[in-house]
């Protein structure tokens, strides 16, 4: 059956329109043909089923907006999502909306409705819709997720050059108030726009929480002869230690060049450090959900590096 869909999803305005019925629907639905993602709204399963978890809040939020009549704005995880800022952990099982008001917020089935002040000059327009900012977005999870999940986020906005810091500061000033607005400044304080990808935003959070020493960010660091080694995704230039996150996206999308390229790239890369006198240590996504594993294996670096002769 060719179902008509626009923008992916088949609303049951349009498809009664085009001569289908309810029944119909309701077989789909049945026999595994469409996925219900919202009131009167629909996705064929087999284009739906490859989506990631994203992807598919932006249908729901596409779903769930298009209902929308009483002036709120697409806000929160679902901005986020729509402004194509990098997330991690949130909770995509509602699309979040925030009207203008001060109380009446509520949470349903399909959708969070938060009540709180917004001004016209933080609502944008991504399509058809009405989405908060990329400033409010951050100061608005900061506010109500996570210190690691907003954290991820935030570094985005401001390494995309969505917002700034001053922009985030602002914001905070005029967010007094609101409630978790304690949280919302340790994470603005803690931004740094030169985290480049989920995992090294999430390094530098679990550093934070183990008491390891601040790095450096994204340093060059050059041979004995002035040349450049490269830029490093973490530097502990006292300790004599090199950093990097390895999520192996740098190993697979690097246009032109294979894996095996890039990997023997990456290993001369390494040994140049060494020989400078560098002590390199590396980890994964497994090492961020075992924060005593990464410990050891900084503090082993930093115990090996003073005993390593730097050149």
């Amino acid at each position: 059956m060719q179902w008509v869909t626009t923008n992916g999803i088949i609303r049951r305005r349009e498809a009664i329109a085009h001569g289908f019925t309810d029944e119909e629907l309701w077989r789909g639905r049945r026999r595994g043909e469409l996925v219900s993602i919202g009131h009167g709204a629909y996705a064929e399963a087999d284009t739906y089923a490859p989506l990631d978890a994203t992807a598919r809040h932006r249908l729901a939020v596409a779903a769930v907006a298009a209902r929308t009549t009483n002036g709120a704005a697409v806000s929160h995880a679902s901005a986020a999502v729509l402004h194509g800022l990098d997330t991690w952990n949130l909770d995509f099982d509602r699309v979040h909306l925030t009207v203008s008001r001060r109380s009446g917020g509520k949470i349903g089935a399909r959708r969070t409705l938060h009540a709180a002040r917004l001004r016209p000059d933080e609502v944008t327009d991504i399509g058809a819709l009405p989405v908060t900012t990329v400033t409010r977005t951050v100061i608005d999870l900061a506010c109500t997720v996570g210190f690691e999940e907003a954290v991820v986020v935030g570094d985005h906005a401001i390494r995309s050059g969505a917002t700034t810091p001053d922009d985030l500061q602002r914001a905070l000033e005029q967010a007094r108030g609101r409630t978790g607005i304690s949280g919302a400044r340790r994470v603005v304080a803690f931004l740094d726009g030169r985290s480049e990808s989920v995992g090294e935003s999430r390094s530098r959070v679990l550093l934070h929480w183990l008491q390891l020493p601040k790095p450096e960010l994204q340093q060059p660091v050059h041979d004995i002869h002035g040349n450049l080694i490269g830029r490093v995704d973490m530097l502990w230039c006292d300790q004599g230690v090199v950093g990097e996150f390895d999520g192996m996206a740098k190993y697979s999308m690097v246009p032109g060049r294979t894996e095996w390229d890039v990997f023997r790239a990456e290993k001369a890369r390494e040994d140049a450090l060494r020989a400078v006198g560098f002590v390199v240590v590396r980890w994964n996504w497994a090492d961020l959900s075992s924060p005593e594993r990464l410990r050891v294996a900084i503090e082993r670096a930093f115990a090996v590096a003073r005993h390593y002769p730097r050149r």
